[in-house]
């Protein structure tokens, strides 16, 4: 996925269907500048971490 389209993602009110190693998450916050997101597992919401945006599949 790229950086925009992440962006997009984080910002709309609609849920899309987005994982990281095949777990669904969510996207929090992109950090257009490093390349990176904040994501956390739907089913883990205190689970949260740094990941590579190009690590995220929309599906």
């Amino acid at each position: 996925m790229n950086t925009q389209r992440a962006k997009e993602i984080a910002a709309s009110p609609v849920m899309a269907n987005v994982t990281y190693n095949g777990v669904p998450i969510y996207i929090e916050q992109v950090d257009e500048q490093n390349g990176t997101a904040t994501i956390y597992p739907l089913d883990e919401p205190k689970n949260k971490q740094k990941v590579s945006v190009s690590s995220l599949k929309e599906h």
